[in-house]
C-alpha cells in the first residue's frame, strides 16, 4: 500500500473547512476558512497521518497593497507555520479575518500555548484580534502607542512621537513634527571630499 502524500490526507480530513491547498517550492500552503479555523488547526494537531504537535511561528498580514495593489481577496490574514516532528513535515496555515475594518480571529493559545505572545504580536503590529486571548496586549509598542506601525496605511513617520521634557520632568507624547530634507550624499557636496 502507497503512503499518501500529505496534500491527500489534508484533503480527506479537512474537506469542507479547505479554502485551498498550494504548493509551491516544496512547501505546501492551506487557506482556512475563518469559522473553521480552531476545529481544522485542532485536527491538524491531532490526526494520525499528521500531527501538527508544534506551531513554530505566527505572523500577521496585510495584503491591501499585495501584488501591486491587485489583491482582490480580504486584506488581514494570520499565517501559522506548523511542524510535525513525527512525520518530519511543515506546513503553513493561512487564515483571513472576515472584517478588514475590524480584523477579529480567534486565539489558538488552547491548541498550541507558545502562540501567546505571537499573537500579541500581531495584535500589536497589525491590529488584529484574537478572542479567546488570555492577555492581548501590546507587546512590542508602548501602551500609548496610536495605531498598529506594520498596516500598509500607517503613516512612515507615525502619529506621535515620545520624549522627554526637561520643563515638565517627564515624558510627553506629541505630534510628529518631521521635516522634509532632500539629503545630498557627502561625496557631492564637498568638492575636495577624498583628495589628499
Amino acid at each position: 500500500m502507497t503512503k499518501k502524500s500529505l496534500r491527500e490526507v489534508l484533503a480527506e480530513l479537512l474537506a469542507d473547512q479547505l479554502v485551498s491547498v498550494q504548493e509551491r517550492l516544496g512547501e505546501t500552503t492551506i487557506v482556512v476558512k475563518a469559522e473553521d479555523m480552531l476545529s481544522a488547526l485542532t485536527l491538524l494537531r491531532d490526526a494520525e497521518g499528521l500531527l501538527f504537535s508544534q506551531m513554530t511561528d505566527l505572523c500577521g498580514m496585510d495584503y491591501s497593497e499585495y501584488g501591486e495593489g491587485d489583491w482582490q481577496g480580504r486584506r488581514f490574514a494570520v499565517v501559522y507555520q506548523l511542524l510535525s516532528l513525527v512525520n518530519n513535515q511543515r506546513l503553513r496555515v493561512r487564515v483571513f479575518a472576515e472584517e478588514d475594518d475590524f480584523p477579529v480571529l480567534a486565539s489558538v493559545t488552547q491548541i498550541w500555548p507558545g502562540a501567546n505572545w505571537f499573537e500579541r504580536e500581531a495584535f500589536d503590529l497589525f491590529g488584529i484580534i484574537f478572542t479567546g486571548h488570555p492577555d492581548l496586549r501590546r507587546i512590542l509598542t508602548d501602551y500609548g502607542f496610536v495605531g498598529n506601525p506594520f498596516r500598509k496605511d500607517f503613516p512612515l513617520s507615525g502619529h506621535v512621537e515620545m520624549r522627554y521634557d526637561p520643563d515638565q520632568q517627564r515624558v510627553v507624547y506629541q505630534p510628529v513634527t518631521v521635516e522634509p530634507r532632500v539629503v545630498t550624499p557627502r561625496i557631492m557636496r564637498e568638492e575636495t571630499y577624498g583628495c589628499n
